[in-house]
């Protein structure tokens, strides 16, 4: 059965060390040489406002994935609105990242890309990623946020930037739930981080209210760390329709998981509450 970690606690890297050690991360990243630790900067905004990955989470990825002797690189994408060069020094990314050592790769500027054909597609018959995305283990480092247009922005959602268009509109014309169903069944992440340090209740993934959940939730099947996140903002994982999709293709349990760590039910209050 997935295991699906929850762990309340403050700001820190010792409590993201706390929920990677209740599943097995080490297992799921063994065969792999290399690790993207893809971040979320939809926007330049900082990681209080609940809308960009926390430097700390991303931190604490870095150092266990060291532990574990393998080269790791932080990436992300340009979106329509935002420049990812820019984003890693203004959400203070880049200073961290400077600190310990570790390289960040827009990977729109990569030199080699590959076409990879999506099998049984919603709406796409192929996506253009970065040839390194294909040759390492990719850990999903999410925002935990309850939005209107798509339910949730978890890191089933973060895969998106994986796609190396700077032009994404033309993708969320053809429908974000189909996107996201032919992103993640072709390139799947290998383990999900989802920071709730602070997270984010609002209407678009750029705006909202922040909210202060101090929590981590982690897991290697990304529906399962996904559906408690939707659980967790009052969202029903099956309504979802690209979270349903992807459990129907095999990619992970919607419900079939067993939590460890703390009790998602004061984290839904804070959210109801926020």
């Amino acid at each position: 059965m997935s295991k699906v970690a929850v762990v309340r606690g403050e700001r820190s890297l010792d409590t993201v060390y706390e929920a990677l050690d209740l599943i097995p991360y080490k297992e799921a990243l063994q065969r792999w040489d290399r690790v993207l630790i893809k971040v979320n900067f939809v926007t330049t905004k900082t990681w209080d406002t609940g809308t960009t990955t926390d430097p700390i989470v991303v931190e604490a990825l870095i150092n266990r994935v060291r532990e574990l002797g393998k080269e790791v690189l932080v990436v992300e994408t340009d979106a329509q609105v935002t420049n990812a060069d820019k984003a890693v020094v203004k959400t203070g990314m880049k200073d961290m990242l400077d600190r310990v050592g570790v390289e960040f790769v827009n990977m729109r500027h990569s030199e080699e890309k590959i076409e990879l054909p999506v099998t049984n597609g919603k709406a796409l018959e192929s996506i253009k990623v970065a040839k390194i995305a294909t040759e390492s283990a990719i850990i999903s480092a999410a925002k935990l946020k309850g939005i209107s247009d798509l339910g949730v922005t978890l890191g089933l959602k973060n895969m998106f930037g994986m796609l190396t268009s700077k032009w994404k509109f033309k993708f969320h014309r053809k429908g974000m739930h189909n996107v996201i169903h032919d992103v993640c069944s072709t390139l799947p992440p290998t383990l999900t981080v989802i920071d709730g340090f602070v997270g984010l209740k609002g209407f678009m993934p750029m705006g909202g209210t922040p909210v202060p959940f101090n929590a981590i939730i982690a897991s290697t099947d990304s529906v399962a760390s996904d559906s408690v996140g939707a659980r967790i903002v009052g969202r029903e994982p099956r309504e979802i329709d690209y979270l349903r999709w992807l459990y129907e293709s095999g990619l992970g349990e919607i419900e079939n998981y067993e939590i460890v760590g703390d009790d998602i039910e004061p984290l839904k209050e804070i959210f109801a509450n926020a």
